[in-house]
């Protein structure tokens, strides 16, 4: 089993950058990604990493984010500069046991999720 656990949320102004971490417990993992999800919307993918490093940016990711990790502390990061109120939302680490070829891989891959930490901009 494993177990996910996500830090670093809070409530920033507009313009402030935010770093969330993901360690996740108990097996080596392959792909860990951050997905954030609106209360009331669909659950969206920010940034994924495999475990070589490649990484896989959506359109909201993109340009602002930048996702990393330590394989060795099982452990990823979400840096988040130049914040905007519309990146408010819950914002979930997922992991999954399994290595894939590809960087892009879909939510149903990842099995195991954190509980989320919480991300609120104000203008």
């Amino acid at each position: 089993q494993v177990h996910v656990v996500e830090s670093g949320g809070g409530l920033v102004q507009e313009g402030a950058s935010l770093r969330l971490s993901c360690v996740a417990s108990g097996r080596s993992v392959g792909h860990m990604a951050w997905f954030r999800q609106v209360p009331g919307n669909q659950r969206e993918l920010v940034a994924q990493i495999t475990s070589g490093g490649n990484t896989d940016y959506s359109d909201s990711g993109q340009g602002r984010f930048t996702i990393s990790r330590d394989n060795a502390r099982n452990t990823a990061w979400l840096q988040m500069n130049n914040l905007k109120p519309e990146d408010t939302a819950d914002y979930y680490c997922a992991v999954t046991l399994r290595r894939f070829p590809a960087s892009r891989i879909t939510e149903r891959n990842y099995p195991y999720w954190g509980q989320g930490t919480q991300v609120t901009v104000s203008s």
